[in-house]
C-alpha cells in the first residue's frame, strides 16, 4: 500500500471509531448483540454496491472484526452489473482508498433489462438478487 491510500484508511477508521462511534459503530455493535448476529465462526459476505450505505457497512465489520472477541471471517464483493467503465474504476478506487479487498464479480444485468418497458428495476434488482445468491 502506499502512503496516500494507508494515511485515508488510517483516516477513515478513526473517524468511525472517534466521531461516529455512539452515532454508528456503537449502534452497529449492539444490533449485532442484541439480535445475535454473529458467532464464533461464521464465515460474512458483504456485497457492495459503492454507495456509501454498503462501504459503510463493510468497514464497520472491518472494526468489529479488528476489535471484537467474536473470531470470524469476513469476505468483500461487489457485483458489476454492467457499470460503465468510469462508474467501475470509481468504486475500485474508492476501495483502495478504504482498506477494502473485494472480489468484482460481472455479470451483464444492465444489458438484459435495459430493453424492457415494462418494469426494469424490479428485474434488475431481482436478477442482482438471483446473482448474489448462486
Amino acid at each position: 500500500m502506499n502512503n496516500k491510500i494507508i494515511e485515508s484508511v488510517h483516516r477513515a477508521e478513526q473517524t468511525i471509531r472517534k466521531e461516529f462511534h455512539h452515532s454508528l459503530y456503537s449502534r452497529f455493535l449492539k444490533g449485532i448483540d442484541e439480535f445475535d448476529m454473529v458467532k464464533n465462526g461464521d464465515r460474512i459476505a458483504v456485497c457492495i454496491s459503492g454507495g456509501k450505505d454498503s462501504v459503510l457497512m463493510a468497514k464497520l465489520f472491518q472494526e468489529m472484526q479488528r476489535h471484537s472477541n467474536i473470531d470470524f471471517s469476513l469476505r468483500f464483493h461487489v457485483m458489476d452489473p454492467g457499470y460503465d467503465e468510469i462508474n467501475r474504476k470509481r468504486i475500485e478506487y474508492n476501495l483502495d482508498l478504504l482498506g477494502i479487498e473485494a472480489e468484482v464479480f460481472e455479470t451483464d444485468i444492465f444489458r438484459t433489462v435495459g430493453d424492457m418497458n415494462a418494469n426494469p428495476c424490479f428485474m434488475c434488482a431481482k436478477m442482482r438478487r438471483g446473482c448474489l445468491y448462486k
